[in-house]
This record gives structure tokens, sequence and C-alpha cells, in this order.
């Protein structure tokens, strides 16, 4: 069944068929081979169990895998070989998954295609549930490996489905908030119907992907991949490869950062992270508004073709990126640190640099109007600041000083603070509300002492803000956004994020794009 083939996690190796090898000193290619080839691939690629290389294994430490195939890990098909292997053989086979491969694989047509999961849709012409259908959350828990379908209005479980390992990126969704496509590190791409609760596509797209991104028309889901460096486009509707893009410069290859859909152009823009260019992609049959897509620093002649590239060419990398509300203008960093960049749009040029040191997560950035100013906000993943910038001659405002560095900042249009984490430093439990007006925190809270709190998502309507507790024994607290108290707690593992439809589909103010 669906369910069955996700219920899986890192390392999840089989039994040798040969126990008297234990003892033996192998190495470690023919351990992996007797021992992991099976669910993993013997190629490392990934089988019914996540790829087992370097890039798709970022966040868990050498020493966190060790563990994990020693003792095993709980509710899940990975057993432990602590019985049969000493430690340094253990060691040996871990540091060998941690190698990389000696040439980047090849992930085509043929090897897509190949990876289809069938899945027989189930037909609906309404919710099967009595809740709001744009008020849903989709709750991604990273501890185990499951997505939760959360009523918005009722803070009650729909559903609770397994996923593949350690998806990435966020969901996104259709225009109309009917279907939410989400992708895991490994390159598997699902489409699941959040009316019938039940998926209705999944293939692999790529080795190791960033993330993914859903046409304003509905007609394309592109996937943005570090392994190979591609972006693949897939038909929205059944998950079938339409094309697939080599990322290059025509001299080396990129891995893809990310891409994004910006709805107003009618485009994809694809932040790369080893050439330093923005790449957007016209994906209506009209001409975009600027033009026919043409080489512009060559002033090449016009051309129309389909899902046509327009390389934007800079003077440094930018690999994360914010864009403002009317999509005009993109201000990008790279994540090395250093100054961002301010780039038009729609003339395809670089118009400003903005200081801003350490580590900005403009990814996390959001905006508000002061009546006065129109301000970006941008956490730091290295400084306890925040910065805060006019968007109309891109100055920085103040850099406000916050309890730590923090991954992310949210809002609502209608709510009179931008809450904020401290998750990246000492102060991890600790939250920050920003007067969107003054530009001064009003307030800081600490949801469960000494515990990590982040990632904030308002409902609809900006009555509730949740906070993900990130533990493995975590929980989502639904604050009521008027008195500031915590009115619900639901225990989940380790919820590293949450999305509301209506704030996704409607690309509102408050909530990254």
């Amino acid at each position: 069944m669906f369910s069955a083939r996700f219920n899986l996690a890192l390392f999840a190796l089989i039994i040798s068929a040969f126990p008297a090898m234990a003892q033996e000193k192998l190495d470690a290619h023919a351990m992996f081979q007797s021992r992991c080839a099976a669910c993993h691939g013997g190629d490392r690629l990934g089988g019914i169990g996540p790829a087992l290389l370097p890039e798709n294994l970022g966040r868990l430490r050498k020493a966190e895998a060790v563990k994990v195939v020693t003792e095993g890990r709980p509710a899940t098909q990975m057993e432990g070989f602590g019985h049969e292997l000493d430690q340094a053989m253990i060691k040996e086979l871990v540091d060998y998954v941690y190698s990389p491969l000696p040439q980047i694989p090849a992930w085509g047509i043929a090897e897509i295609e190949a990876s289809r999961e069938p899945v027989t849709p189930v037909s609906v012409e309404k919710p099967a549930y009595k809740a709001d259908p744009l008020n849903l959350f989709v709750v991604v828990e990273g501890g185990d490996h499951h997505i939760t379908i959360l009523d918005g209005d009722s803070f009650e479980s729909l559903i609770r489905i397994p996923t593949r390992y350690a998806l990435h990126g966020g969901p996104k969704f259709t225009s109309d908030g009917r279907y939410v496509f989400w992708a895991s590190r490994d390159g598997w791409v699902t489409k699941f119907d959040l009316w019938a609760l039940a998926p209705v596509a999944e293939v692999r797209a790529g080795i190791n992907t960033r993330n993914i991104a859903v046409s304003s028309d509905d007609r394309y889901v592109m996937v943005a991949n570090y392994l190979p460096n591609t972006l693949v486009v897939l038909d929205a509707e059944n998950l079938k490869p339409i094309k697939i893009i080599p990322v290059t410069d025509g001299i080396k290859g990129s891995r893809v950062s990310a891409v994004y859909n910006a709805p107003p152009r009618k485009s994809f823009i694809v932040a790369l992270k080893d050439i330093p260019e923005v790449w957007e992609i016209p994906y209506s049959d009209d001409p975009p508004y600027y033009g026919w897509v043409h080489d512009w620093q060559n002033d090449g002649p016009p051309k129309q073709q389909p899902l046509p590239i327009r390389r934007i060419i800079l003077d440094d990398y930018l690999d994360d990126f914010f864009f403002d509300q009317d999509y005009e203008h993109l201000l990008g960093a790279a994540r090395d640190g250093g100054n961002a960049q301010v780039v038009w749009l729609r003339s395809g040029r670089k118009i400003a640099d903005v200081a801003l040191s350490g580590l900005p997560h403009l990814g996390s950035g959001i905006t508000w109007n002061t009546g006065q100013q129109s301000v970006l906000a941008s956490p730091n993943l290295q400084k306890s600041e925040l910065a805060l910038i006019d968007m109309k001659d891109w100055s920085v405002i103040k850099m406000l000083e916050t309890p730590g560095p923090g991954f992310f900042l949210r809002s609502h249009k209608d709510s009179p603070y931008a809450w904020g984490d401290g998750m990246m430093g000492k102060n991890k439990d600790t939250m920050y509300l920003v007067d969107k007006q003054t530009m001064t925190i009003a307030r800081t809270i600490r949801p469960e002492p000494g515990r990590t709190a982040a990632h904030v998502e308002f409902d609809r309507y900006g009555k509730y803000a949740l906070i993900s507790i990130w533990e493995m024994d975590g929980a989502l607290l639904v604050y009521d956004t008027n008195t500031l108290e915590v009115v619900k707690r639901l225990p989940m593992s380790k919820p590293v994020g949450k999305y509301n439809v209506w704030n996704k589909i409607t690309f509102s103010e408050g909530t990254s794009h």
C-alpha cells in the first residue's frame, strides 16, 4: 500500500544472509553490498530506502549515523547491527556512505519514468470532511517522517500519513488549493488530493532535490536538483516528466539552490549555487510582459520556445532569495554571507547593493507597510539581529537586536506583529514579537523553556498563530493572537513546518514565498 512504502527511515539495512561473516574484517564496499544494497541500491542511489550519499546526509552527523547503524531506529524498518559488527566496522561503513561518488550519476527521463509508483487516485466532487479546505494546515513532522493535515478552525487532525524520508523545501499548492505537492531530499515528488485526503501520483525526479515550485496555471511542477545538476519539469496533472533542463553556463554545471513561482510574471525564477546567474523561465504560452525571451547579454534576436531560459548574469553568486510582493525585484545573497544584491527583474540588471553582514536568511524575509515605508525584514542565521530595509531605496533602516540568531520570520496582514525565533543560538526557546509600526520588539515569549521554538504560521484569518516545538517529542502550540495565550497543544514528532492553504495560494504578505 501507499503508506507502507513510506514508513522507512535512514539506514534501513537488511540482515546479512551470511551471519558467519559478521566478525570478519570486510571492506566497506562489501559490507554495504551485503547489508545495505537491498534497500538502498547497490549504487547508493536509493531503493525502498533513501539514497546514502553525503549530499543527502547533510543533516545527519556521522556520530548520529553510527548510533543508528548500531542500534537501529524505532518504529521503522531500520535494524541495528551492533550485535554483529564491531564499532570499527560500523565506522568504516558510515565513512563509506559519507564519501562522494566518483562521478555525478545520470537521472534522466528514462530513470524518472521507471521510478513511477502506481497510485489509484480517489475521485471526489467535494471535500470528504466539513472543515474549510482553504484553512487547512499541511504539517510536516520531520521526526518520524509524516504529514498531518490539520483543520485550521478546530485544530483537529483530518489525517496523518507517512512520507518519504526528509521532506525538504516546503509543500506547494495548486491555485485553487485542492492539490498539494511535496518533495523529499531524495528527489521523490508526491501529489496529494486535499479533498479526497489521498495520494494522486508519485515519481522520483532527482537524486538530491532542494525544492519544487508549481506554476500559477497549474500545468507544471518544476524540480530543483543538486544531483544531478538539473531542473526537471513535470506535468502537474500526473507528474510525468516533460523536460529536463541541464543547468550549466556552457562550461561548468551548477547545483540548483531553489526554484520559485513568480505569479505576476507567469514564470519560474531559479537560484543557482555555483554560477553567478539568476534564471527566469516563463511558462505562459503568451510572451511575458517584458517581451520575447532573448539573449539579453548578447542582444540576440527574439526567440519563442516552450519554457525558454532567460539568463540574468550577475557579478556574484545568489542562492538565497527574497521577492517583493509584485515580483518586480529580488533581493539575493550567497549562503557564505556578504552583501546582498537587488535585481530589477524587468531589466534583468542589478540596481543596488545592500550591506548585510553575517548570514541573512532572505528566504524567510517578509514585508509590511507602515504607512510611511514599505519594509522588508530578514532574520540572520549567524547574528542576533533582524535587518529592516526600506524597499523604496533599499537602504537599511535599522538592525534590530534580537534574542538570538534566527531562522524564520512570519506575520499576517491583520497582525500588528511579526514573529521571529532565536533557534540558531543559545536562546533557542525564545520567540520575539516585532511591532510592525514602531519596528521595536514589543514582547518576548518562551513557549516551553529549554525546548527549541520555531516556525510560526498563521491561520487564514490571522486569529491564531501556530508555533513548533522543534523536538522529536515536540508539539504545535496554538496561540490566540489577541491574548497571546496558548489555546491548544498538539503533540507531534518534530514539526519542522506547517503551511496554511489560504496563505500560500494567495501569497500572503506575511508568509514566505
